[in-house]
This record gives C-alpha cells, sequence and structure tokens, in this order.
C-alpha cells in the first residue's frame, strides 16, 4: 500500500498496533474488525431479500450463511493480514507470530513452573 507519510504509517500509532496484533484477543479483533467490515453489505441484503422476497427465513439463513464465509476468510488470512499490517508501521516481516510465539513460549514456562515442579 502506499500511504502519503512517506511509505509508512504515522509513528504515533506503531505501539498501539503491535498491541493490537500480539495481545491475547488479536485473534478475536481481527474477526470483528473482519465482521465489522462486512455488517452494512449484510445488512442492505438482510432487508432487500426480506422485503423484496418476503421470505425472512431465508434472508435470515443467507446473512448466517454469508457471516460464516466471511469469518472463514478472515481466519483463515488472519496471520497474513496482521503481520503485513505490522510491516506498514515498520516492523519487520513475521514479527507478530514471532512476539507471539515468544508470549507463548514464556506463559509456557512459567506454567511449567508452577504446576509441574517435583513434589517436595
Amino acid at each position: 500500500m502506499y500511504y502519503q507519510f512517506g511509505g509508512r504509517l504515522p509513528e504515533r500509532y506503531r505501539d498501539w498496533v503491535l498491541h493490537d496484533a500480539t495481545c491475547r484477543t488479536w485473534v478475536l479483533r481481527v474477526l470483528i474488525r473482519g465482521l465489522i467490515q462486512i455488517a452494512p453489505l449484510g445488512a442492505l441484503l438482510f432487508v432487500a431479500l426480506g422485503v423484496l422476497g418476503g421470505a425472512w427465513p431465508i434472508a435470515a439463513g443467507a446473512l448466517l450463511l454469508g457471516l460464516l464465509v466471511v469469518a472463514r476468510i478472515v481466519l483463515t488470512n488472519s496471520v497474513d493480514s496482521v503481520n503485513s499490517r505490522l510491516v506498514d508501521y515498520g516492523f519487520p516481516p513475521g514479527h507478530g507470530t514471532a512476539v507471539r510465539r515468544q508470549r507463548d513460549a514464556d506463559a509456557a514456562e512459567r506454567y511449567e513452573a508452577v504446576w509441574r515442579r517435583p513434589p517436595e
């Protein structure tokens, strides 16, 4: 993507984007972001199918299937899209994945130290 800021986005959001891409709930955030982007079109189609077609259950089923397809596409591409977003903010490629992997390894070490130590 080309941005008016010389190819990179403003530095003031850099820390927030890194947090957003590596926090515990990053997958949920990506999913919600993707569903919000498709919500206006889904609502318009739901109303159009309901009003013009007259069959509300069919319109609701079509909307639900559409949301499931969008959710699958968003979740399938979530790692790549988040890593690409971090690259736009000046981080090296794969930085988000590396940070999440390190965080998970640290959590596993803490778990092992507390719960898997030999009995005294």
